[in-house]
């Protein structure tokens, strides 16, 4: 309990040092808004195109792909805001050295590297996201009550998380390896893929990968599919599953590369 209450603390302080140095910069502030508005809109541009003439995805139709689409890019948008720009960086400060200086604090590293750079200029992608949601479920004609909104929104912050363990996953291959940059770039590829199309689509050998291996493929389908009452009991064990293995399999695999790390000034 001290110790979740110190790293509640230190997350504060983080959150406090990086909107106040944020807030120095005006136009690093503001000027977020305005780009990642813009990049929001022009890929609901893209999604609207591509589905304007497609009456079903699978067995979802343009209410349960629109509820889709709005999931995968609140998850998305919660990553931006909240630690991508942190993370993003761990390959090239295991590289050039700076991880140093985050191993001799008496801060958990990774907690300081997830926080120490929130973008609040992504914030404007929530509240579109949370709009393309509503609008998902009136076009659905889903009916919503208190329970599948918690339920929906327990999913969304689960498979948030297993966003970040993926992210992190991956670059902290760094570790190990002189670059991590093809990893990163299936991941990209991953992720651009599985925002187009819903994870019941796949089957067979696509499955295993964006159900498993890269589980992008259920981080925006298991919310849906609770919302629409199509999630079985099957599904919410795996989803678990997964998001249970990969906090083992990220917390091992960072453990093991701070002991493989070998300062860059050395």
């Amino acid at each position: 309990m001290n110790r979740m209450k110190r790293n509640l603390r230190v997350v504060r302080v983080l959150i406090d040092m990086r909107l106040q140095n944020l807030m120095m910069f005006r136009l690093s502030f503001f000027g977020p808004f305005f780009v990642d508005s813009c990049v929001f809109l022009i890929q609901l541009c893209v999604f609207q195109a591509v589905y304007s003439n497609v009456d079903r995805i699978g067995t979802w139709g343009k209410g349960q792909m629109i509820l889709y689409i709005g999931t995968f890019s609140m998850i998305n948008a919660l990553n931006m805001v909240l630690y991508f720009f942190g993370i993003n960086n761990i390959p090239d400060k295991i590289k050039n050295g700076d991880m140093d200086l985050y191993l001799t604090k008496p801060v958990s590293p990774l907690l300081r590297l997830t926080f120490e750079r929130i973008n609040p200029g992504s914030v404007p992608l929530l509240l579109l996201s949370g709009v393309i949601i509503a609008y998902g479920i009136k076009e659905g004609g889903i009916k919503v009550t208190p329970f599948l909104v918690l339920g929906y929104v327990f999913w969304v912050a689960v498979m948030t998380v297993l966003y970040y363990l993926v992210e992190v996953l991956i670059r902290s291959l760094s570790f190990f390896i002189l670059s991590s940059g093809n990893a990163v770039i299936l991941e990209e590829a991953g992720l651009t893929l599985c925002m187009q199309l819903p994870g019941i689509v796949f089957y067979g050998f696509y499955k295993v990968i964006f159900y498993m291996i890269l589980p992008y493929g259920i981080m925006a389908t298991l919310p849906v599919q609770f919302l629409i009452t199509e999630l079985t009991a099957g599904g919410a064990v795996w989803g678990i599953v997964v998001a249970v293995a990969f906090t083992l399999l990220t917390a091992f695999v960072w453990k093991q590369g701070i002991r493989h790390y070998n300062s860059a000034s050395s």
